[in-house]
């Protein structure tokens, strides 16, 4: 997490809304030490291949996928 006061951020406001952009860290604007303004990077949604994509042909699963497995968990 960046903090930063109002005016060291106004001078400099391009530069931070850069640093969240490239590294995801969230930007916490204070005032008198105090937080008052939280700027986070905008996620956009994955589609399935893109969050997934890496995984193709190395996830094998024996046995059928629809079926529930409740008998493995621990119920208490």
């Amino acid at each position: 997490m960046i903090a930063v006061a109002k005016g060291k951020l106004k001078a400099h406001m391009l530069e931070y809304f850069r640093r969240v952009e490239e590294t995801g860290e969230e930007l916490v604007v204070t005032d008198n030490h105090m937080p008052v303004l939280k700027v986070i990077p905008f996620r956009r949604k994955l589609s399935p291949e893109e969050a997934f994509g890496d995984l193709r042909g190395k996830v094998k699963y024996n046995g059928d996928i629809r079926e529930p497995e409740t008998g493995e968990w621990l119920e208490k």
